[in-house]
């Protein structure tokens, strides 16, 4: 499935006006399945349908799952791949089977998916449901000098290789204490390039990720804090603003967050002592 679909779009410039070719990033839905149950008796559920940009769809779903506190491990995922749809083509569905142990709790789904301002949640009320799929603050040794970060803006986007041709995808990326970049996914959705990130990491058994931080190429939501508390992550860098939810529910998780970091500046909105010369 293409990444990037061709448009013919009017160029507009002062009074001028000429037509050129264009690239649009790719939004298409995926759909995530479960199929669960003891052997005797397997059944399958729909869970999510996420607006992505395909590409790395195994990590999506995989670290959807984990972040919505579904799965814990590695060996409870039995496979995870498309399914085949009438043309015999890999579509916009992929099946995740788990291991007949797993018990899924839907609650979790439920209690963790934020999707309203007007859900009749509280600040608190959304931390504490978000604390019960933790193990509770983050406990982390990881340090990094401010030049570590504002490098992190323009090595990420010199990564990106769809955005460079359609500036519209997200980034999320991992990197250490050096600022070796580890992990890097894109997509047209902020939670789902963090979700293939997570996936990723997940497959490859790096959770909890203690050691390493996220940059990010947008604002940082709540959700975004809660799937990072949820791996293990003890920093999340991005270029823009967090929400005062998103402070909070850092605060609580003993989360560093440094926002606004771009032109050789960043703000530190908790945790500071993990970046040298803070705190």
């Amino acid at each position: 499935m293409p990444l990037v679909a061709p448009v013919t779009i009017q160029k507009i410039s002062g009074e001028s006006q000429t037509e050129a070719p264009d690239l649009l990033a790719v939004e298409e839905p995926l759909e995530i399945r479960l199929g669960f149950g003891p052997t005797h008796d397997r059944q399958q559920r729909g869970v999510s349908v996420a607006m992505r940009t395909p590409g790395h769809d195994e990590e999506l779903a995989i670290g959807f799952l984990f972040t919505e506190g579904i799965i814990q491990q590695r060996t409870d995922v039995l496979s995870c791949r498309h399914c085949v749809q009438d043309s015999q083509k890999e579509g916009n569905v992929i099946r995740v089977e788990l291991h007949p142990d797993v018990v899924v709790d839907w609650s979790r789904l439920e209690r963790n998916t934020f999707t309203s301002s007007s859900c009749g949640l509280c600040g608190k009320t959304t931390i504490d449901a978000v604390m019960t799929t933790t193990n509770g603050p983050i406990q982390s040794t990881l340090s990094v000098e401010p030049p570590i970060l504002h490098a992190l803006p323009e090595r990420v986007r010199e990564t990106q290789r769809i955005f460079a041709y359609t500036g519209g995808l997200h980034a999320a990326a991992l990197f250490d204490s050096a600022g070796k970049l580890l992990i890097i996914r894109e997509d047209i959705g902020r939670h789902n390039a963090l979700d293939k990130l997570i996936g990723a990491a997940f497959w490859q058994n790096w959770l909890p990720l203690y050691q390493y931080g996220v940059f990010l190429s947008g604002r940082i939501g709540v959700e975004l804090v809660q799937k990072s508390w949820r791996a293990g992550i003890p920093l999340i860098a991005a270029v823009g603003a967090p929400s005062s939810l998103a402070v909070q529910m850092a605060q609580e998780a003993q989360m560093t967050i440094a926002g606004f970091v771009r032109n050789e500046r960043f703000n530190v909105y908790s945790a500071p002592e993990r970046i040298k010369g803070q705190g």
